[in-house]
């Protein structure tokens, strides 16, 4: 019986990597055709800003709602629903003609997508022990680092060569197909937990009144401010300062940092499920670490004008980024009570979230005044301030934390 249940837990990591892939592909490769939408549509800096905020400020906003569904509803259903729709949405995104229609599609998108992840990390939760949590979740994370590196030089060489709109119509095929599979393959779920709770959203309040989900929701926000400058900003930077093609910007912007994180998402993990056997705090304690380290490189990349720095440096980020990356849904699960993971899992993703919409925004605003290593500098002050009180936070008060997810 345990084999069985060992191997369905294997088998719904591996679908979910793929579902997950998918995701991140479709949301990011619009950030290695920002000079095809200008030339096509008349994007503005400004405007082409919008594509990751109006997508990241719905799907944040969208993420309370979407996790305490997949508290009450069965989570399968819910991820394979999402994967269906935010494909829909990929192909309105590709059929647009205009600014403002593309925007919507891209609000589409946040909507549909919000969907998939808390559902996919409950289901992730239901299936693995704390024993091999971090790994699930680890190597379910590592998904994104795939789909960030195959959407960036995916979406630049399809602009290059295609055209970026049959990039749009190929990617939102695959995920309508992946979702018949997934249809088909995907365990079914467990009755979550809080599908007969009361007082849902008071859990929301709750939440917040221990100092560990604070501090990580801090920690998360500073993180998510300096990621997603790289993620959205990183390909157009490098296609203006060294003058390369939209194909090789969005490689050398994804394919290094993303590797490198992914090698410290499979080494935190692994790092973390192997120290909370002793150290039960031990999955804060590495978030926290990821988030101090990384700072100082994600400040360099954009700083230093050599091609070959901002490489080296941003391989740096990378791997000390993939520690938080691993870890922090894994760590507030520790301190979370299980009917209230959806709902948790929510709101901390729409707190980086927000981050995200504020600062894609602000540095396509600031481009051409602080630049990108003014406001990273600043970014990076929050990621070691926020990181450290994350460590204080649990020192010093994750028994109680402990104490009182188990009496939830």
């Amino acid at each position: 019986m345990a084999n069985a249940a060992s191997r369905s837990g294997v088998w719904l990591v591996f679908l979910l990597w793929i579902a997950f892939a998918l995701n991140y592909v479709d949301r990011q490769m619009v950030y290695s055709i920002f000079p095809a939408l200008k030339a096509d549509l008349r994007f503005t800096d400004v405007q082409l800003g919008l594509t990751g905020s109006v997508f990241a400020w719905v799907y944040s906003l969208s993420m309370p709602v979407a996790g305490r569904l997949s508290d009450t509803m069965r989570r399968d259903r819910m991820i394979v629903a999402s994967l269906l729709l935010w494909s829909a949405a990929t192909l309105g995104c590709g059929l647009s003609t205009s600014v403002l229609a593309f925007l919507i599609w891209r609000a589409v998108m946040g909507v549909t997508e919000s969907l998939y992840y808390p559902a996919a990390l409950g289901a992730l939760a239901e299936a693995h022990s704390g024993a091999t949590r971090s790994r699930a979740m680890g190597i379910h994370q590592s998904a994104q680092l795939a789909g960030i590196v195959a959407g960036g030089s995916y979406g630049g060489w399809m602009a290059d060569h295609a055209g970026w709109r049959a990039g749009f119509l190929i990617a939102a095929a695959a995920g309508m197909i992946y979702s018949l599979v997934l249809l088909k393959k995907l365990p079914p779920s467990q009755a979550p937990p809080g599908r007969k709770s009361t007082g849902s959203w008071t859990g929301a309040l709750d939440l917040f009144r221990g100092r560990c989900y604070l501090a990580i929701s801090a920690a998360f926000f500073a993180f998510c401010s300096m990621l997603w400058i790289f993620y959205a900003w990183l390909p157009s930077f490098l296609y203006e300062r060294h003058h390369l093609s939209m194909a090789e910007s969005g490689f050398q912007a994804t394919v290094f940092v993303q590797t490198s994180c992914g090698i410290g998402v499979l080494l935190g993990s692994a790092l973390a499920d192997r120290l909370s056997k002793t150290v039960p705090a031990a999955r804060l304690y590495i978030t926290a670490a990821g988030v101090l380290l990384c700072a100082p490189f994600g400040y360099f990349t954009f700083a230093l004008h050599s091609l070959t720095w901002a490489i080296i440096c941003s391989a740096g980020y990378g791997g000390f980024s993939g520690l938080a990356v691993a870890n922090v849904f894994a760590a507030a699960y520790d301190i979370i009570a299980p009917a209230r993971f959806g709902l948790g899992a929510g709101i901390l993703n729409m707190t980086g979230g927000i981050a995200a919409t504020v600062m894609i925004y602000l540095a396509g605003l600031l481009k051409s005044t602080i630049g990108f290593a003014g406001l990273l500098s600043w970014v990076a002050a929050g990621c070691v301030a926020t990181a450290l009180i994350l460590a204080w936070a649990a020192a010093s008060s994750f028994g109680e934390e402990s104490a009182r997810r188990l009496t939830a």
